[in-house]
């Protein structure tokens, strides 16, 4: 019975309504009074009018609190009308509550937008929004700061600071990153996101400069290099210094001068010094192998790329290492999905990196069942294609899984340790990646990603 008391005013309000009709036809038929007849008239009109305006209690206050939530308005109250009956009185407790869980829903937003205002602010990397016209949205102290860009109130404003920059900005996708170098003081890294915001799609840049960091790698770098090189040539030239004293020593001591004025060298010593010289050769020979190492490490071709199907490409490594594999009773199984499978990169240094990492396989292979290396080709989510060498030989120490990619560092018995640094080094050259996974003595995955 919760519209009891409410039923009640319509029913009232309807007996008064007949009522006066009545009444008024009475007198009316009666007198013969024009003035009268338009008294209760007017009396009729506007007891009809309060029957409306009564009965549309409930349409004009949900129509009041749906235009509060539409405009934000939540001063509103909805109390006037709790005599109308327990069931009014619930539907303005059911009003007022949600308006003030949208008023704190609100303030909420307001808290956290203000926080998150505040944080971007304070952060060190540089900030700027932009939409789909380049209208700057958010721009933070931090890309002020970078930047340096008077009135930045465009997108297009940072061509005053570098046209590749823009350039690079506008053509950088969702998720893609660069860096570039404007000048002697300002190196960029940028990264790009995107959103949407009240159905208009944005932009979000950041900005860091990596000056300081890269001339800490690049510091760190030279030292480790300086580390190899001294630890690399004290190797040779200490025996080599060692053997030409000794040597030295020999010929003073075990050398004869007979009187007509000839030399005479004892066989024993002769074999010393043979000896002698033939480990300084070698040393010498070895050194230099190193020299020319460092020098393929550091003088790698800029890539030509073009686009070719990477099919083709797989059978040329098939056929290179066919006698080879089949000495060392290894099967080289070619996998690609899908078969059409194309690349754009360099063919001939893809080539020289996957022969590398197949004969590294194939040495990891002497012990192992499984006599498969596995040549795969494909797509990941992100349909960006790859290419992987996976073999099941011993695998690789978690401890020495990075650093088999530092130039002159090896796990092999022999070999200069330069291959895979070299092998990074194009991928990186080719914008693209070379990863490696192992579980030792199970499987070995290494990964050439290309963007």
């Amino acid at each position: 019975m919760g519209f009891r008391t409410f039923a009640i005013g319509i029913a009232i309000r309807v007996l008064l309504m007949v009522a006066t009709a009545y009444v008024g036809i009475y007198f009316y038929f009666q007198s013969h009074s024009l003035i009268q007849g338009i008294l209760f008239s007017l009396i009729m009109i506007f007891l009809i009018i309060n029957l409306i305006s009564y009965a549309t209690t409930t349409n004009r206050k949900i129509t009041r609190f749906l235009e509060s939530i539409r405009y934000s308005d939540f001063s509103s109250s909805f109390t006037k009308d709790s005599t109308l009956g327990k069931s009014f009185r619930e539907m303005n407790m059911s009003f007022n509550e949600v308006i003030e869980a949208f008023k704190k829903t609100r303030a909420e937003k307001e808290e956290q937008m203000l926080f998150l205002q505040i944080m971007i602010q304070h952060i060190n990397t540089g900030i700027i929004s932009f939409d789909s016209k380049g209208k700057i949205g958010v721009i933070n102290g931090a890309a002020k700061q970078l930047l340096q860009i008077p009135q930045f109130k465009d997108i297009h404003d940072l061509g005053k600071l570098s046209v590749d920059l823009l350039n690079n900005v506008l053509q950088l996708k969702p998720g893609g990153s660069f860096s570039i170098k404007i000048n002697s003081d300002l190196h960029l890294n940028v990264q790009s996101a995107s959103f949407k915001m009240e159905g208009q799609s944005w932009t979000l840049i950041s900005f860091q400069n990596i000056k300081g960091e890269l001339q800490k790698n690049e510091m760190q770098a030279w030292q480790n290099l300086t580390k190899v090189l001294r630890h690399e040539i004290m190797n040779s030239m200490t025996p080599i210094a060692s053997l030409s004293s000794s040597l030295g020593v020999i010929l003073e001591e075990d050398i004869e001068e007979k009187d007509n004025g000839e030399l005479v060298i004892d066989k024993e010593c002769y074999l010393d010094l043979s000896e002698g010289l033939e480990t300084i050769s070698k040393r010498s020979a070895g050194l230099v192998d190193f020299v020319n190492a460092y020098r393929d490490y550091t003088n790698i071709p800029q890539p030509d790329l073009k686009v070719f199907p990477v099919k083709p490409l797989f059978e040329n490594i098939r056929i290179l290492l066919k006698e080879e594999l089949a000495k060392a009773e290894i099967n080289l199984v070619c996998q690609l999905i899908p078969p059409d499978l194309e690349i754009v990169a360099d063919q001939d240094l893809i080539q020289m990196i996957l022969i590398n990492l197949v004969k590294n396989a194939k040495e990891a292979m002497d012990k192992a069942e499984n006599r498969n290396i596995i040549l795969k080709g494909g797509l990941d989510k992100h349909s960006h294609p790859f290419i992987q060498v996976i073999d099941h030989g011993e695998g690789i120490i978690p401890e020495a899984l990075e650093r088999i990619f530092v130039p002159f560092f090896t796990t092999k018995k022999s070999g200069s340790g330069i291959g895979l640094a070299i092998s990074r080094q194009i991928m990186n050259l080719h914008r693209g990646s070379l990863e490696v996974e192992s579980i030792p003595g199970k499987q070995t995955v290494f990964t050439l990603r290309f963007g």
